[in-house]
């Protein structure tokens, strides 16, 4: 048996994708850029996640259109809560969604060597949620306001 990926110990920030090919993540975030709550799949991640945790909102999609990438900070704001049998959680969150000139670019930490193993790089198309290690969310934050 292996042992999980994600461990406290090493958890840096959660990291919630939003597929803009899915949703319009622009129209609705230039409308409201709070998030409450985002969809997660059950398993021994969302076991893992407390209060106050930090959470980064990756936005994802086909590169030529919008500049994806982390899109907004927050924290987890409460216990995931069950959907429908077999199906996704909800993530209770308190995230704000940064205004564009803010947000970072996909291709700007792409060619930062400290966040090559991230697993949003390694694995973009794995449920919700992803996570980056303690070195990784460092490096993201110096991208990020203060």
């Amino acid at each position: 048996m292996t042992s999980p990926r994600v461990t406290l110990d090493d958890l840096g920030a959660w990291l919630i994708k939003g597929n803009a090919e899915k949703t319009d993540l622009a129209a609705r975030f230039a409308a409201d850029p709070t998030v409450t709550g985002w969809c997660v799949r059950p398993g021994y991640r969302i076991r893992l996640m407390r209060v106050g945790q930090p959470v980064v909102f990756w936005a994802s999609g086909s590169r030529g259109r919008l500049p994806y990438g982390v899109w907004g900070l927050g924290r987890v704001a409460g216990e995931p809560q069950p959907g429908e049998p077999g199906g996704s959680w909800t993530l209770p969150l308190d995230l704000t969604v940064l205004d564009e000139p803010l947000r970072v670019r996909r291709d700007v930490l792409r060619a930062d060597p400290r966040l090559a193993g991230a697993e949003v790089f390694r694995q973009p198309q794995a449920a919700n949620p992803s996570y980056l290690t303690v070195a990784q969310f460092a490096a993201v934050r110096e991208y990020l306001p203060d």
